[in-house]
């Protein structure tokens, strides 16, 4: 009987580490188009329409260098440096004065076409996002 419950668990944990998604500085490469923007935490919830998030058409671009840029409505807003920890995007924000900012974004879901990623607390964001050919 011993036997045959390892041979159930180990199926059930390499479905398990199968279904994280693997943050790499090579999977993240390249320019990621929101598809979707939510705010889960806020009072309401709510998400970002679909017609006005065309209007704007915001990106976010990873570069090998571990480097990221966020440009919406066809203008720069931040860039910074990123390290990776499991599922974790560490990310540190230059702002304007030239001091940094530091916070995380969560990745639930890591494809070769698509990503969904947030941050966490009141003001956080869950963005889907489509990456460009």
């Amino acid at each position: 009987m011993k036997k045959l419950s390892y041979f159930l668990i180990i199926p059930i944990l390499f479905c398990m580490a199968a279904c994280k998604p693997s943050l790499s500085v090579k999977a993240l490469t390249g320019k990621w188009h929101y598809a979707k923007v939510a705010h889960p935490n806020a009072s309401p919830p709510d998400t970002m329409k679909t017609m006005d998030l065309a209007e704007v058409a915001p990106y976010i671009q990873f570069s090998p260098e571990r480097k990221w840029v966020i440009v919406w409505g066809g203008k720069f807003l931040s860039h910074g440096t990123y390290t990776l920890n499991g599922s974790n995007m560490n990310m540190t924000e230059v702002l304007p004065d030239g001091k940094t900012r530091d916070f995380v974004f969560y990745v639930s879901e890591l494809t070769d076409t698509n990503i969904i990623f947030e941050s966490m607390g009141i003001d956080g964001s869950k963005v889907t996002a489509v990456k460009a050919p």
